[in-house]
């Protein structure tokens, strides 16, 4: 059913102004609601209940297009913990991006959308045996190499040529939480230096293995170029001492990605072009100074590809005092509770022309943690059954779900051309009674 059999007045909505930082491109606010991908946000509400995420692919495609077109030369690979289904995959397969995973689940959706091998990394500080074997028996084109010895456990797997990358800590701080800085030191992933050094002496030494490049990763949320091309002038110089050391010159550098998105009004955008601009430069200049060529640059941008495409559905159970309650909560959005994340919210299906006040939207869930936006302006008649929309939520959202207090998740869907399509089920009672046998 599209939008124009729905909502047959939509054509003579006008529009309000929305913050293009924050909601899906082309998002559009009028008489009372929003559209999102040409679909209104309270018919869906009405149509698939709530909490629901919702996708806008049209965007999603436009920001796999965006980085393709700002970095040309570089091999652009979706970060699939971001948000992993068959439906995503396909859209950014088919926008030529490659895929990061980190699972056997994560493999096994691949497969399911036809996403082919080669172009999958497999990525994880601590691969399963069955993780490994789902990667090799789908022909992932690269492994990245966690620790030293993970070297033999892949070793002891792979087939003849088997492509791998060696993940090095370049010890730069970056990211928005603690949880979320993964380039330094004192978290679990990658190797120092050295530890680098023996794992590329190991590789090496094994002939069915083919080290191809280096990776690093140093956070997520993180908004400062400088971090990025510190990165890079780091890394540069431990592909030197790859070369003088083992004699080998590689040919990819994954920079990892952790581009920052905005979450609240007064966020700014991660500056693309910027970080085009001074990681080449950074690269040709360490390059040439350390008489190498310049690798092949490899960014994994996952939030930046669909956190702003998505919206999040929920309505209000009930409003006391500066909180206002909603019938989702950290079982559907973890992120405030373990970031520390901030989000803004907007009341849509209906207008009001109540002065605003500041409230704090919370969940249903038995935490008093359980909070999803503070300091959000909602019109002062805002009551029971009205429908809350949070944008920036295509992210991290859907991937880390729970069925915390036993509730259902979600669905997922999608939205494009003013239709609006299941991507994801939601999942009933009886999903939840079907897993407990005892």
């Amino acid at each position: 059913m599209t939008l124009a059999e729905l909502v047959p007045s939509v054509g003579s909505w006008t529009g309000d102004r929305v913050d293009p930082r924050l909601w899906p491109r082309g998002t559009v606010a009028g008489a009372g609601d929003l559209l999102v991908g040409g679909v209104a946000l309270g018919v869906v509400a009405a149509r698939f209940g709530t909490p629901s995420y919702l996708l806008d692919e049209a965007d999603v495609r436009a920001r796999c297009r965006w980085f393709r077109e700002v970095l040309p030369e570089a091999e652009v690979v979706y970060a699939g913990k971001a948000l992993s289904c068959r439906a995503v995959l396909r859209w950014v397969g088919e926008e030529g991006l490659s895929l990061d995973v980190c699972s056997a689940g994560e493999i096994a959706v691949a497969r399911s959308a036809g996403f082919p091998g080669e172009r999958i990394l497999l990525h994880g500080n601590a691969k399963t045996p069955d993780d490994l074997k789902a990667a090799i028996g789908w022909g992932v084109g690269r492994i990245v190499v966690d620790s030293v010895d993970e070297v033999d456990r892949v070793a002891a797997l792979a087939p003849a040529g088997q492509r791998v990358l060696v993940r090095v800590t370049p010890d730069v701080e970056a990211g928005a939480h603690r949880a979320i800085s993964t380039g330094v030191p004192w978290q679990k992933f990658g190797m120092s230096v050295q530890d680098a050094l023996e794992a590329v002496r190991r590789i090496a030494a094994r002939p069915n293995l083919r080290l191809v490049g280096l990776h690093c990763h140093i956070g997520s949320q993180e908004r400062r170029v400088a971090s990025y091309e510190l990165a890079a002038r780091r890394m540069v110089a431990v592909l030197a001492r790859v070369r003088d050391e083992h004699g080998l010159v590689l040919e990819e550098l994954d920079l990892g990605g952790g581009f920052a998105v905005p979450h609240l009004p007064d966020s700014d955008e991660f500056d693309l072009g910027g970080y085009a601009a001074r990681v080449r430069g950074a690269l040709r200049y360490e390059c040439g100074r350390a008489r190498l060529p310049v690798p092949r640059l490899v960014v994994e941008p996952g939030r930046s590809v669909v956190a702003n495409a998505g919206v999040t559905l929920y309505r209000v159970v009930g409003v006391k005092g500066p909180f206002v309650a909603v019938d989702g909560g950290m079982s559907d959005n973890a992120r405030p509770s373990l970031y520390g994340a901030r989000y803004h919210a907007r009341l849509v299906g209906r207008g009001s022309t109540a002065p605003r006040r500041k409230v704090t939207v919370v969940g249903r869930h038995c935490e008093a943690g359980d909070v999803l936006a503070e300091d959000v302006l909602l019109p002062e008649d805002v009551h029971a059954g009205d429908v809350l929309a949070v944008p920036c939520t295509g992210a991290y959202h859907h991937s880390l779900a729970s069925n915390y207090n036993q509730v259902c998740r979600p669905p997922l869907i999608g939205l494009r051309d003013g239709v609006a399509t299941v991507l994801v089920r939601g999942e009933t009672e009886e999903d939840l009674l079907g897993r407990d046998v005892g």
